[in-house]
C-alpha cells in the first residue's frame, strides 16, 4: 500500500507540470477516488494497473491532460471501464451534466458506488452498449476502445452539432484519419505529455461535428 502523502506529493506535482489550476478540493477527491477504485479492483479486476503510483500517472493524469479540450455543459465519456476520464474530469471541473457509459455490469456498478461515494453532482453512470445510448452532448470523450471510425458509426449521434469529440489514443492514428465521416472535421490531433509517463506516446484526437 503506497503512502497517501507519497500520492499526494505525486498528483499535485502532475497537475502543476500540466499547468492546471483545479478546485481546492480536487486532489484529496481525486486521492479517495483512486483509493476506493484500488478496494473494488481487489475483488473486481475493473483495472489491469495495481501500483497505485502508477495508478495516479496512468489514469489521474492522464486523464486530467485532457481537460483543456473539454467544453460545453454536457459531456459524455464512452466506454469509461472505471470512470476514465469521465470521473477525474468531473472531479477537476465539476459544474457540467457528465454521462459514463459502459456496457460492463461491475463497472457500473463501481461507477455508481463512486457517483455516491465522492457526491459527484451532475454525474450518472448508465450500462449501454455505445449505439443504444440516446441524447445530444456538447462534449464526448473516449479512451482508445476502437477505431475512429467505428466511435464514431456507433456514438456519432451523441454529439451535439459543433460539439467537439474527444478521442484518447497512444501513437498518432494516421491512418485513422481517412476513415473520419464527412459530418465530422478533424480540428487537430495533440501530443500529450504525460508525467510520469516517460516514452510513453498519448495523443488527442479532436473532431467537431459540423452544424446543421
Amino acid at each position: 500500500m503506497t503512502d497517501r502523502s507519497a500520492l499526494q506529493i505525486q498528483l499535485e506535482q502532475g497537475i502543476a507540470a500540466l499547468g492546471l489550476a483545479l478546485p481546492a478540493d480536487a486532489v484529496p477527491r481525486l486521492l479517495d477516488y483512486l483509493a476506493l477504485l484500488e478496494r473494488w479492483n481487489a475483488a473486481y479486476n475493473l483495472t489491469a494497473i495495481r501500483n497505485p503510483a502508477e495508478m495516479v500517472t496512468r489514469h489521474l493524469l492522464d486523464s486530467l491532460a485532457i481537460l483543456p479540450h473539454v467544453r460545453g455543459e454536457t459531456l459524455a465519456d464512452l466506454g469509461t471501464g472505471p470512470g476514465l476520464p469521465g470521473i477525474p474530469l468531473a472531479i477537476a471541473a465539476p459544474g457540467r451534466q457528465l454521462l459514463l457509459v459502459d456496457s460492463n455490469g461491475k463497472k457500473v456498478r463501481f461507477l455508481r458506488e463512486a457517483i455516491r461515494a465522492l457526491k459527484l453532482e451532475g454525474v450518472r453512470a448508465l450500462q449501454s452498449r455505445v449505439e443504444e445510448v440516446e441524447g445530444r452532448f456538447d462534449c464526448i470523450t473516449a479512451r482508445a476502445f476502437a477505431s475512429l471510425a467505428d466511435m464514431l458509426a456507433w456514438g456519432g449521434h451523441l454529439l451535439a452539432p459543433g460539439g467537439v469529440w474527444l478521442a484518447m489514443k497512444g501513437k498518432t492514428p494516421d491512418e485513422e484519419l481517412a476513415g473520419i465521416p464527412p459530418a465530422f472535421a478533424l480540428r487537430g490531433v495533440h501530443a500529450l505529455t504525460v508525467p510520469g509517463l516517460g516514452a510513453a506516446e498519448r495523443h488527442l484526437v479532436v473532431l467537431e461535428r459540423a452544424k446543421a
